[in-house]
């Protein structure tokens, strides 16, 4: 009765579907979704310098601060002549000021900067996405690694496990030889040491085989304690050319997407720090509404425009676009680094699986 709940509780697990379970089920594909969404909201910010600011304020003010009590009753409409006399001016009495204010503000031109800085976070997001595939194809890859190091493992085990039971039994003929004095007993140890020897290898096997199946499913993300049961992959068809490979990679691998997005911001950075040298305008506009109380509130507007520029700054934005330009430089280079690890990793690649089919080859001529 206990082997089919055995059976039942154990899950058989494909080559492919451990690569899949690594892409989406693990934290670390959780964390990288999150990621692009971060980056997502934040051109919804970098967005909002397109549109208007507007604010909404109510204060209470009390108190006889000369300006203060000048100021206020010029904005509520109640400024009399008696208010001129020089000691009212200068010591007047405590006064309540209620102000409910409407401002809003609108940038009209700054350089460019809102949209380059728009276009930043665009470019950051797709940096993202493009860092959400290179993970995503490093989970799978680390997933079938931990795969096949447990097929390699169990296969070890199974080898050591007749190695053993070679063992047991070249020791009890062993025994047996000497009950008859074919041998001695020097030739029973020796026996002895290799069983031990053997037995030693089938043990170590087995603790290398229990952490390689925690590791599988903590790549997968999968219990650390689950029961899985590894269906062995069917032999990969030859591989193509390394020049089609590698024009394929250069295609698709994400890292040179990466690079290519980096180069993009940087030239998006320094055309950003270039705009500190342009011009500002911005208009604005409030309204206002002072009394002593609310039911006797006065109104009043005021309206304008703003032109800045900026003249000197302590050569600091000289500095930052210096900065800008050096690192659009850098980014330039490492892209084309990129594009050489890119074709040494291909290339290794084919060198090592040409490898490996012509040691199968031998291995299967030595067995006939």
């Amino acid at each position: 009765m206990l082997v089919p709940a055995s059976a039942v509780a154990q899950t058989t697990l494909t080559l492919e579907s451990a690569m899949a379970h690594a892409r989406t089920d693990t934290p670390g594909a959780r964390a990288d979704a999150a990621e692009v969404e971060e980056h997502a909201a934040r051109i919804e910010q970098a967005r909002a310098g397109f549109l208007p600011k507007v604010d909404v304020s109510e204060s209470v003010q009390r108190g006889n601060q000369p300006v203060f009590v000048f100021g206020s009753l010029l904005a509520q409409g109640r400024f009399a002549p008696e208010n001129f006399d020089i000691d009212r001016l200068n010591e007047p009495d405590a006064l309540t000021n209620l102000r409910s204010a409407l401002s809003v503000r609108q940038h009209v031109f700054d350089g460019g900067a809102t949209r380059l800085t728009v276009r930043a976070a665009e470019l950051q997001r797709e940096v993202a996405v493009a860092t959400q595939m290179k993970d995503t194809q490093n989970r799978a890859f680390d997933a079938a690694r931990a795969f096949l190091r447990v097929l390699q493992l169990e296969a070890m085990d199974r080898a050591n496990a007749a190695a053993v039971a070679a063992a047991d039994s070249d020791l009890e003929r062993t025994q047996r030889r000497l009950e008859v004095g074919l041998v001695t007993d020097a030739d029973v140890l020796a026996m002895e040491v290799h069983r031990a020897d053997v037995r030693q290898r089938q043990i170590a096997t087995g603790g290398d085989l229990a952490v390689a199946r925690i590791e599988l499913a903590e790549a997968i993300g999968l219990p650390l304690d689950a029961a899985v049961i590894l269906s062995r992959p069917a032999a990969p068809a030859v591989p193509p050319d390394a020049e089609s490979l590698t024009r394929q990679a250069l295609e698709m691998r994400p890292e040179l997407q990466q690079a290519e997005l980096q180069s993009r911001l940087a030239e998006n950075g320094r055309r950003l720090a270039g705009a500190a040298f342009m011009p500002r305008v911005g208009v604005e506009a409030a309204w206002e509404f002072n009394g002593a109380t609310w039911a006797q509130q006065r109104a009043g507007w005021i309206a304008g425009a703003t032109v800045e520029l900026n003249v000197f700054n302590g050569f600091a934005d000289r500095a930052r676009l210096t900065e800008a330009r050096q690192a659009e430089a850098r980014a330039d280079a490492e892209r084309e680094q990129v594009v050489r690890r890119i074709e040494v990793d291909v290339r290794s690649a084919v060198a090592r699986v040409t490898a490996a089919r012509a040691r199968e080859t031998a291995g299967r001529a030595a067995l006939m």
